[in-house]
């Protein structure tokens, strides 16, 4: 595997959900209006897919602070800090390749639970990450319009208390039928944007003339013999 490719490994993707819920001080849970941010892997890695599929870059100038929210880490120590932004650079960088260079074995980071022997799968963190990131350019998304909303609407689902109240009405096959269409979804939103970014770049692009230009007094290059102003100039 590339090495572009690699993705974090479970001692490190460990470490940083460690890292993401120690921010948050146990006294600010009587807080209601605190943004606390996000604060686990499986959430940052539905952030850093909706920032690296959307249709505009992001800078980390702008999506640090949405991972932080109103808890800002108090650094240990310098070498804390390059270890906790160079694993989240390697997080993002690793699922941009993915979605570049091989979609078709993307997958999102879902929390599993086990409950009476059963293994259940748990989308809310992860949902509630990507339309985090999907906030940060929330009128530029807004362009992909009624595409872009059918897309959307599996990983909305699982986002608010609203959402909550209507899955509330879902049978058990309901919800795992939408839960499984998260993971394509994401497929198809990253190459939606990435195609209107292609063809931006193009229509952008200046056109380079390849032949000389033909001077008024030279030979018409359409072979009649005639001079050009006096030709197909006219």
């Amino acid at each position: 595997m590339q090495e572009s490719l690699e993705l974090l490994s479970d001692d490190d993707l460990d470490w940083l959900d460690v890292f993401l819920l120690s921010r948050f001080d146990d006294e600010a849970e009587d807080d209601l209006e605190a943004n606390e941010g996000v604060l686990c892997v499986s959430e940052l890695d539905g952030f850093f897919t909706a920032i690296v599929s959307g249709p505009v870059m992001i800078p980390p100038s702008v999506w640090l602070p949405a991972v932080w929210g109103d808890y800002e880490p108090e650094w240990d120590n310098e070498d804390e800090m390059q270890t906790a932004l160079s694993l989240m650079m390697h997080f993002m960088n690793g699922i941009s390749a993915t979605l570049m260079t091989q979609p078709e074995n993307y997958e999102t980071l879902f929390l599993k639970s086990q409950f009476e022997g059963k293994t259940n799968t748990i989308v809310d963190e992860w949902c509630q990450g990507y339309m985090r990131g999907v906030n940060l350019a929330a009128q530029q998304w807004k362009l992909g319009g009624s595409e872009i909303d059918v897309l959307l609407a599996p990983i909305m689902a699982f986002v608010g208390k609203e959402a909550f109240r209507i899955l509330d009405t879902y049978n058990h096959s309901e919800i795992e039928n939408l839960q499984n269409m998260i993971t394509p979804n994401v497929r198809d939103i990253h190459a939606y944007w990435l195609a209107r970014r292609e063809a931006e770049m193009s229509l952008s692009t200046p056109i380079q003339r390849t032949e000389p230009r033909v001077g008024r007094n030279d030979p018409c290059p359409c072979g009649s013999g005639k001079k050009y102003k006096k030709c197909c100039l006219h």
